[in-house]
Protein backbone atom coordinates (compact mmCIF):
# COMPACT_ATOMS: atom_id res chain seq x y z
CA UNK A 1 0.00 0.00 0.00
CA UNK A 2 0.88 3.55 -0.43
CA UNK A 3 1.77 5.46 2.62
CA UNK A 4 1.15 8.61 3.29
CA UNK A 5 4.53 11.15 2.28
CA UNK A 6 5.50 12.67 5.36
CA UNK A 7 8.38 14.47 6.60
CA UNK A 8 11.05 11.87 7.12
CA UNK A 9 14.26 13.18 7.60
CA UNK A 10 14.73 17.01 8.38
CA UNK A 11 13.17 20.17 9.30
CA UNK A 12 9.02 19.13 10.32
CA UNK A 13 6.30 21.31 11.16
CA UNK A 14 6.99 20.58 14.96
CA UNK A 15 10.33 21.68 14.79
CA UNK A 16 12.21 18.01 14.81
CA UNK A 17 13.63 15.57 12.92
CA UNK A 18 13.20 11.91 12.50
CA UNK A 19 16.47 9.90 11.42
CA UNK A 20 17.83 6.65 11.97
CA UNK A 21 19.65 5.56 15.49
CA UNK A 22 23.39 4.80 15.72
CA UNK A 23 25.43 3.33 18.53
CA UNK A 24 26.63 7.11 19.11
CA UNK A 25 22.96 7.61 20.16
CA UNK A 26 22.86 5.43 22.99
CA UNK A 27 23.01 7.81 25.80
CA UNK A 28 20.03 9.09 24.55
CA UNK A 29 17.87 6.39 24.01
CA UNK A 30 18.51 4.86 27.74
CA UNK A 31 17.11 8.57 29.02
CA UNK A 32 14.72 8.41 26.57
CA UNK A 33 13.50 5.06 27.74
CA UNK A 34 13.97 5.82 31.43
CA UNK A 35 11.53 9.12 31.17
CA UNK A 36 8.74 7.57 29.66
CA UNK A 37 5.56 7.77 32.42
CA UNK A 38 4.49 3.96 33.66
CA UNK A 39 1.57 3.80 31.12
CA UNK A 40 3.61 4.58 28.17
CA UNK A 41 6.05 2.18 29.50
CA UNK A 42 3.23 -0.68 30.32
CA UNK A 43 2.21 0.21 26.64
CA UNK A 44 4.98 0.19 24.84
CA UNK A 45 6.34 -3.15 26.73
CA UNK A 46 2.80 -4.89 26.36
CA UNK A 47 2.96 -4.80 30.53
CA UNK A 48 5.06 -3.83 33.57
CA UNK A 49 8.61 -3.45 33.28
CA UNK A 50 11.04 -2.35 35.83
CA UNK A 51 13.65 0.27 35.47
CA UNK A 52 16.52 -2.06 35.53
CA UNK A 53 14.37 -3.60 32.83
CA UNK A 54 14.12 -1.10 30.96
CA UNK A 55 17.68 0.05 31.08
CA UNK A 56 18.89 -3.50 30.15
CA UNK A 57 16.68 -3.28 26.99
CA UNK A 58 17.63 0.21 26.07
CA UNK A 59 21.57 -0.30 26.29
CA UNK A 60 21.12 -3.17 23.75
CA UNK A 61 18.55 -1.51 21.66
CA UNK A 62 20.57 -0.12 18.88
CA UNK A 63 22.80 -3.11 18.34
CA UNK A 64 19.73 -5.67 18.43
CA UNK A 65 18.73 -7.11 14.62
CA UNK A 66 16.47 -4.51 12.88
CA UNK A 67 16.62 -0.88 13.04
CA UNK A 68 15.81 2.07 15.07
CA UNK A 69 14.37 5.55 14.32
CA UNK A 70 14.17 8.72 17.02
CA UNK A 71 11.84 11.46 16.72
CA UNK A 72 13.71 14.86 17.82
CA UNK A 73 11.86 18.22 19.44
CA UNK A 74 14.63 20.80 20.17
CA UNK A 75 17.47 18.44 19.94
CA UNK A 76 16.07 15.90 22.45
CA UNK A 77 14.68 11.95 21.60
CA UNK A 78 11.00 12.27 22.37
CA UNK A 79 9.60 9.44 20.51
CA UNK A 80 11.41 5.96 18.98
CA UNK A 81 10.26 3.46 16.70
CA UNK A 82 12.10 -0.22 16.20
CA UNK A 83 11.91 -2.18 12.93
CA UNK A 84 12.63 -5.88 14.22
CA UNK A 85 12.12 -9.12 11.77
CA UNK A 86 10.17 -11.28 12.58
CA UNK A 87 12.30 -14.79 11.61
CA UNK A 88 15.98 -15.04 10.71
CA UNK A 89 17.72 -12.57 8.67
CA UNK A 90 18.50 -13.13 5.27
CA UNK A 91 22.27 -12.01 4.68
CA UNK A 92 23.25 -8.92 3.51
CA UNK A 93 20.67 -6.03 3.85
CA UNK A 94 17.76 -7.81 3.87
CA UNK A 95 15.27 -8.08 7.00
CA UNK A 96 13.09 -10.87 5.27
CA UNK A 97 9.38 -10.94 4.24
CA UNK A 98 7.71 -10.40 7.89
CA UNK A 99 8.87 -7.74 10.61
CA UNK A 100 7.39 -6.28 13.28
CA UNK A 101 7.35 -2.27 14.13
CA UNK A 102 6.97 -0.61 17.57
CA UNK A 103 7.31 2.16 19.03
CA UNK A 104 6.29 5.03 21.57
CA UNK A 105 6.01 8.80 22.01
CA UNK A 106 6.11 10.81 25.12
CA UNK A 107 3.19 11.76 26.73
CA UNK A 108 3.83 15.57 26.23
CA UNK A 109 4.84 15.11 22.96
CA UNK A 110 1.84 13.49 21.04
CA UNK A 111 -0.99 14.32 18.44
CA UNK A 112 2.31 16.15 16.92
CA UNK A 113 2.47 14.02 14.15
CA UNK A 114 5.53 12.11 15.83
CA UNK A 115 4.18 8.81 15.58
CA UNK A 116 2.62 9.04 11.99
CA UNK A 117 6.17 10.49 10.64
CA UNK A 118 7.83 7.49 13.10
CA UNK A 119 5.88 4.77 11.38
CA UNK A 120 6.07 6.09 7.82
CA UNK A 121 10.01 6.02 7.98
CA UNK A 122 9.38 2.61 9.47
CA UNK A 123 7.47 1.07 6.91
CA UNK A 124 9.47 2.92 4.23
CA UNK A 125 12.63 1.75 5.44
CA UNK A 126 11.05 -2.14 5.74
CA UNK A 127 9.86 -1.77 1.78
CA UNK A 128 13.21 -1.17 1.31
CA UNK A 129 14.97 -4.16 3.00
CA UNK A 130 12.41 -6.98 1.57
CA UNK A 131 9.46 -6.99 4.21
CA UNK A 132 6.13 -7.50 2.46
CA UNK A 133 4.22 -7.68 5.46
CA UNK A 134 5.07 -5.55 8.40
CA UNK A 135 3.25 -6.51 11.71
CA UNK A 136 1.87 -3.67 14.62
CA UNK A 137 0.53 -4.73 18.50
CA UNK A 138 -0.79 -3.21 20.88
CA UNK A 139 -2.30 -3.00 24.22
CA UNK A 140 -6.45 -3.23 23.15
CA UNK A 141 -6.74 -0.07 25.55
CA UNK A 142 -3.73 1.54 23.66
CA UNK A 143 -6.56 3.67 21.71
CA UNK A 144 -4.04 6.05 20.47
CA UNK A 145 -1.70 3.45 19.19
CA UNK A 146 -4.79 1.48 17.57
CA UNK A 147 -6.12 4.57 15.61
CA UNK A 148 -2.57 5.28 14.05
CA UNK A 149 -2.07 1.80 13.04
CA UNK A 150 -5.91 1.86 11.60
CA UNK A 151 -4.78 5.12 9.70
CA UNK A 152 -2.06 3.80 7.94
CA UNK A 153 -4.08 0.99 7.20
CA UNK A 154 -3.11 -1.88 9.08
CA UNK A 155 -5.84 -4.64 9.14
CA UNK A 156 -6.18 -4.93 13.01
CA UNK A 157 -7.94 -7.64 15.04
CA UNK A 158 -8.21 -7.40 18.68
CA UNK A 159 -7.85 -10.82 21.11
CA UNK A 160 -8.30 -9.67 24.43
CA UNK A 161 -5.86 -7.40 26.50
CA UNK A 162 -4.08 -7.27 23.09
CA UNK A 163 -4.56 -6.05 19.47
CA UNK A 164 -2.24 -7.40 16.78
CA UNK A 165 -2.42 -6.58 12.75
CA UNK A 166 -0.46 -5.86 9.05
CA UNK A 167 0.30 -3.39 6.81
CA UNK A 168 1.26 -5.03 3.34
CA UNK A 169 3.97 -3.03 1.46
CA UNK A 170 4.30 -2.69 -1.85
CA UNK A 171 7.75 -3.30 -3.51
CA UNK A 172 10.58 -1.16 -3.59
CA UNK A 173 11.35 1.02 -6.60
CA UNK A 174 14.98 2.01 -7.74
CA UNK A 175 13.68 5.93 -6.77
CA UNK A 176 12.31 4.62 -2.70
CA UNK A 177 15.91 2.52 -2.44
CA UNK A 178 17.58 5.61 -3.85
CA UNK A 179 15.59 7.72 -1.81
CA UNK A 180 16.41 5.32 1.74
CA UNK A 181 20.41 5.64 0.51
CA UNK A 182 20.14 8.89 0.67
CA UNK A 183 18.24 9.50 4.07
CA UNK A 184 20.53 7.09 5.86
CA UNK A 185 23.44 8.82 5.18
CA UNK A 186 22.13 12.51 6.28
CA UNK A 187 20.86 10.50 9.51
CA UNK A 188 24.81 9.32 9.82
CA UNK A 189 26.03 12.60 9.28
CA UNK A 190 23.06 13.98 12.20
CA UNK A 191 24.93 11.62 14.26
CA UNK A 192 28.41 11.82 14.18
CA UNK A 193 27.47 16.13 14.85
CA UNK A 194 25.45 15.15 17.85
CA UNK A 195 27.79 12.62 19.17
CA UNK A 196 30.61 15.65 18.73
CA UNK A 197 28.39 18.26 20.71
CA UNK A 198 27.50 16.14 23.34
CA UNK A 199 31.58 15.10 23.56
CA UNK A 200 32.44 18.99 23.31
CA UNK A 201 29.36 19.61 26.48
CA UNK A 202 30.70 16.84 28.84
CA UNK A 203 34.95 18.49 28.30
CA UNK A 204 32.96 22.03 29.05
Amino acid sequence: MALPRLNQTGPTPWRGQIRRLWPSDRPAIVDYFLRLDPETRAGRFMGAVSEAGVRAYAERAVSAEGLVFGAFVDGTLRGLGELRPMGPCPPGPLLGPEAEAAFAVERDFRRLGLGSALFARIADAARNRGVSDLHVRCLTRNGPMRGLAAKLGANLRPAGPETEGALHLALPTPVSLWHESVAEAFDLTLAVAAAGRGAWRAAS
